[in-house]
């Protein structure tokens, strides 16, 4: 590592005023400091609070989602494989099916390696369009205001690759990423300016400007329906909730498939499983909020507990528990990995509770009275996301007029 950092620097030289490239030197710099440390930094001791630096805590979060990026591409080709006919595949068209047919991985859904590949295919076209897009982006603002590129795209790409459905076409991800970084990131100042969080601004814009291809049962299952064997749905856990007219059927084994994730849905969702242990990595290295995850947890319990109390004759979704929520949808995934973004999240650790509270408590009510919207999680998230510095400024204004209390009775 250190000969190659030599050999960027002795490159470098071409690029600095009076050198060959000097032209290009705003382009390298960007690049130099977006995958090495920036030319600010701290040097004083009487200033250093944190050895946790952005870079640090960036890449953490990106390798707390691993487990969920392996999870995406490996469900993803279940899903589709499960789905198949082995009668109809020798009729699949289109690159991936090419791919599949060179490597010979073939599309038996008993196979580890042939649900990777096939997951693959999907997910890591979506992933590479994410970042080659929304890094040029990152870029271009860079060098026209003169700045270093940090690292916050790196959770952002990633992130927004794991919450979109497997069958979006390219074109949309390109678009929808591009939405995200300019409109909800750098029209505000770039990373740490953001009033929500990125990746969902993104995939908000999907939902309403591509509804078609963001919502209903098709959508979550990389499988051809004329290739589909009889009867098949991808409806996804909570769809399938929706449409039940009589008490639901919900048993330890279902409930166990959905911890996993072995379930249509988005790619990176799916696993409560996968975001658990992306939770314990962010709450160990003190990158992610355990004050937001336990109070969204409480305030699911708390509403599930009370519908659950209520209880419907009409509406087979009172009577969910809510251990059944939080393996249902994206409620894992909101909880762990855009819930505690600190830039959107309130800086208070008792606004951290109220945020994450709120957030639970409108998930459930909205899966559960709202008949047209089952998964509420990304909406719910984006609507706090505004609310939290109202949350903050009304807590440190209370807190302001305790100890001013406090002063004048002493």
């Amino acid at each position: 590592m250190k000969a190659f950092r030599a050999l960027l620097d002795r490159v470098g030289h071409h690029f600095e005023k009076g050198g060959r490239y000097e032209k290009l030197y705003p382009l390298w710099e960007a690049a130099d400091t977006f995958f090495y440390a920036p030319a600010s930094r701290t040097k004083g001791g009487a200033h250093v609070r944190d050895a946790l630096d952005l870079k640090r805590m960036m890449i953490i979060v990106v390798i707390a989602a691993i487990p969920c990026a392996l999870m995406a591409m490996w469900n993803t080709g279940y899903q589709a494989n499960l789905a198949l006919d082995p009668a109809k595949v020798a009729g699949l068209d289109g690159w991936r099916h090419w791919v599949i047919r060179l490597v010979g991985t073939g599309y038996s859904p008993d196979s580890l390696v042939a649900n990777f590949v096939h997951g693959a295919l999907y997910f890591l076209p979506v992933y590479a369009v994410t970042m080659v897009v929304g890094l040029s982006w990152e870029v271009g603002f860079a060098i026209v205001r003169k700045l270093e590129v940090n690292e916050g795209f790196f959770v952002t790409g990633i992130l927004f690759a794991l919450i979109l459905p497997p069958t979006i076409p390219l074109w949309q991800v390109a678009v929808g990423v591009s939405f995200g970084v300019i409109f909800a990131k750098e029209l505000f100042g770039g990373t740490g300016m953001n009033f929500v969080n990125p990746a969902l601004a993104c995939r908000a814009f999907l939902f309403f400007a591509y509804p078609a291809f963001m919502s209903g049962d098709q959508v979550w299952t990389a499988a051809l329906p004329a290739h589909a064997v009889d009867g098949f749905s991808g409806a996804t856990l909570l769809a399938q909730w929706r449409q039940a007219t009589e008490p639901l059927a919900l048993s330890s084994e279902g409930w166990w498939r959905a911890f996993v994730g072995i379930e249509p849905g988005s790619m990176g969702e799916t696993s409560a499983l996968a975001c658990a242990i992306g939770a314990v990595i962010l709450i160990a290295t003190g990158v992610g909020s355990w004050r937001t995850m336990a109070g969204v947890t409480l305030g699911t319990i708390g509403m599930a507990s009370l519908f659950n109390a209520i209880g419907s004759a009409t509406n087979p979704y009172f009577a969910v528990p809510f251990w059944w929520h939080m393996v249902a949808g994206g409620w894992a995934f909101g909880t762990v990995f855009m819930a505690t973004d600190p830039v959107t999240s309130p800086f208070t650790d008792r606004g951290k509770w109220i945020y994450g509270a709120f957030i639970g408590a409108l998930i459930v009510l909205i899966r559960v009275v709202n008949p047209a919207y089952p998964e509420s999680t990304m909406l719910v998230i984006l609507f706090m996301n505004v609310i939290a510095p109202i949350i903050d400024y009304y807590l440190v204004k209370a807190n302001i007029k305790r100890r001013a209390k406090r002063r004048v009775e002493a």
